[in-house]
């Protein structure tokens, strides 16, 4: 497809006809180097093939870049780009970008005078449009310079986007009220699209979020972020932390896609004032990985591509299609059977009085297996945050499954396991079940398996037993609670699907982000105020204990009832108190701690059973950096590769664009 648009592009720029110029982009216009002859500025017809829709019929030549003529436009990097770019940026900012870029080749002309496009149009579009062009690492252009090739409204100039925004503003006039205020496009989106799409999220709402990588895939495509707060960037005191994973199978690609919409939804409902949104985002903090393999969907939606050839015998179409291809990542590593197991060493101590059984640390013979980087990466994401609840999206069934998910029982496939909080993920899983359309209701069709009576939740090992999964590891690792959202069985389903999957799910996502605010909240502090890290908060009867974060603050997701609450840390009394939480709370209640320095007494335990010192051994022997390092050539120098995109113009016989290179 690459190689027919550059064709066609080639064809119609007629590129290899027309001498170079002598001098730099934009330079000889500027004065600074000297031409062969002068020529007199003309008013001429506007005729460029890529610029025919804009707003005037008169151009100038020389042009603000210095080209003299029509076909010296069409004979430069800056054309041809404008040709290519809708297929560059995957539609992303066309025609925006295309329409100020003609206004800079040919700009209008009026009395042999140029009238210079507005420098507020060129700064809107290029904090609106920057992340179109980091998500493919080409740089900004350089003959979109707002401050050298643009004028401010008191010198004359004009607004190349008038038209397009008039149309626009007509288009959004004529919607019916009962139209839904938030507008999505519910289509399938490429890995460029998508983050593209978050990025430009991100710019929207700029004061109520932004995005982060965690890290890179095996093939290096980011795990890209985007996080959703009143203070983005930041942990607030008191302010829960919560997670949404997508597209971890890669071939289960419907979760990634909800997710997508959930955070343009958050965005523009936010905007728009909707005030259930901003009461979330003002009181959560809330992370959206969307695709924590990009790599495997890569290779799914290719699969599904081809199913679709009608040249191609024996289709599969969508609901068989991809129900393997694309699963690993790039490695060929399932990713939910490659985290620690650490529900094995919580059975095997679990009678112990003095064990641990809350942030068990991660074996150091783990390091020595094959660890995906998509796993390192969510692993020191999920331990650089205070996360306190957790869902990951995937695909194959209708139902929600909760910790454990490795049975207790090493060969009984289908077995309860349940881990001390049972009560508490079981309401977790109802919260989310419950408000989808169809999933707690026992007459839904499912999928082959049976949750006969089970209202759409099930325990994970009571399904089916694994080890090594995300959801285990959040669990006995760190504070945080994760389950795992199955939202049908069609794994790939076709894009008709996918705004009824929308409606089906909205509610549910939104009620399991609030449901983050449910049990108790509070700070463990000392007798001056400060906030204790590390402190540790434990219920009578629940045999999982919750550590505090930074600045002292925790959190205890707990079923309404009265409960027994103790905290304590090393070298600071215990302090208990009885709790009662109401049927009818709606926000997690506030329980506050005051310890008190005592002397530290030598303890036996330390030394026989984990301590926080061993928790924080990750990857102490560097094995995955040593297996992951980049190749270098001789002289130690990485090898610099071009982008997919340079192809573009390395083939067309003109000057490469070393401007459009990030790095140089």
């Amino acid at each position: 497809m690459r190689l027919e648009l550059l064709a066609l592009s080639l064809l119609l720029t007629g590129c290899c006809c027309v001498p170079q110029r002598r001098c730099h982009p934009g330079d000889e216009f500027l004065g600074m180097c000297s031409s062969a002859q002068e020529v007199t500025p003309t008013c001429t017809e506007m005729n460029l093939g890529y610029c025919n829709d804009v707003e005037y019929t008169r151009t100038i030549f020389p042009n603000i870049l210095g080209h003299r003529s029509r076909l010296e436009v069409e004979s430069g990097a800056e054309y041809l780009l404008l040709s290519v770019i809708h297929a560059l940026l995957n539609g992303e900012c066309s025609p925006e970008i295309r329409l100020v870029g003609c206004s800079v080749l040919a700009s209008p002309c009026r009395d042999n005078k140029m009238i210079k496009p507005c420098r507020s149009t060129c700064e809107a579009l290029r904090k609106d449009c920057r992340h179109a062009f980091d998500a493919i690492e080409m740089a900004w252009p350089y003959f979109l310079d707002c401050d050298r090739f643009f004028a401010s409204e008191e010198e004359g100039c004009f607004d190349p986007l008038a038209g397009l925004k008039a149309r626009q503003e007509l288009a959004l006039s004529s919607l019916s009220p009962e139209e839904p205020s938030t507008i999505i496009q519910f289509t399938y989106t490429s890995n460029a699209q998508m983050y593209s799409l978050l990025k430009r999220t991100a710019a929207k709402c700029s004061h109520i979020s932004h995005v982060y990588s965690i890290g890179r895939s095996t093939e290096g495509r980011d795990l890209l972020v985007i996080e959703f707060t009143d203070n983005p960037g930041q942990h607030e005191l008191l302010e829960p932390e919560i997670k949404l994973v997508g597209n971890m199978h890669g071939n289960e690609v419907l979760g990634r896609q909800l997710l997508i919409y959930l955070a343009q939804y958050l965005c523009s409902e936010y905007i728009l004032g909707n005030q259930r949104i901003q009461t979330i985002i003002n009181t959560t903090r809330i992370h959206i990985l969307a695709s924590m393999n990009p790599d495997g969907y890569e290779l799914a939606a290719s699969e599904v591509e081809d199913s679709n050839d009608p040249e191609l015998s024996n289709q599969e179409g969508h609901l068989l299609n991809g129900w393997t291809n694309g699963r690993t990542n790039a490695q060929n590593l399932d990713l939910n059977r490659n985290f620690p197991d650490l529900t094995s060493i919580f059975y095997r101590n679990r009678r112990s009085r003095h064990y641990r059984s809350d942030h068990i640390p991660i074996p150091d013979s783990y390091w020595f297996s094959k660890v995906a980087p998509e796993t390192y990466a969510v692993m020191k994401w999920i331990r650089s945050l205070p996360f306190v609840q957790s869902a990951s999206l995937h695909g194959g069934e209708l139902v929600i499954s909760y910790p454990f998910d490795f049975s207790k029982h090493p060969h009984e496939e289908k077995m309860f396991s349940p881990t001390p909080d049972e009560q508490v993920f079981k309401q977790l899983a109802r919260t989310y079940a419950d408000a989808h359309a169809t999933m707690s209701n026992n007459d839904t069709d499912r999928c082959g398996a049976s949750f006969y009576r089970n209202r759409g939740i099930i325990n994970g090992a009571l399904w089916y037993s694994f080890a090594g999964g995300m959801s285990d590891f959040n669990y006995l690792h760190t504070n945080c609670m994760e389950i795992t959202v199955e939202l049908g069985c069609d794994k790939f389903p076709s894009e008709a699907e996918l705004y009824p999957e929308w409606k089906r799910n909205k509610e549910a996502l939104l009620s399991f982000l609030e449901s983050v605010h449910r049990g108790i909240k509070g700070v463990v502090k000392d007798l001056d105020g400060n906030g204790i890290k590390g402190a540790t908060v434990s219920v009578r009867g629940i045999r999982r204990d919750v550590t505090t974060a930074e600045d002292g603050d925790y959190w205890r997701l707990l079923n309404p009832g009265t409960h027994i609450l103790t905290a304590t840390a090393k070298g600071f009394s215990k302090v208990s108190k009885r709790v009662y939480l109401p049927h009818n709370m709606n926000k997690a209640g506030l329980v506050d701690f005051v310890l008190e320095k005592v002397p530290v007494e030598p303890d036996i335990n330390d030394h026989l059973f984990p301590t926080t010192d061993t928790w924080d051994r990750f990857d102490p022997y560097n094995q995955f950096e040593r297996y992951s390092s980049p190749d270098v050539a001789e002289g130690d120098v990485e090898r610099e590769e071009k982008p997919w995109w340079w192809n573009y113009f390395s083939q067309s016989g003109i000057s490469p664009p070393n401007w459009l290179l990030r790095n140089v």
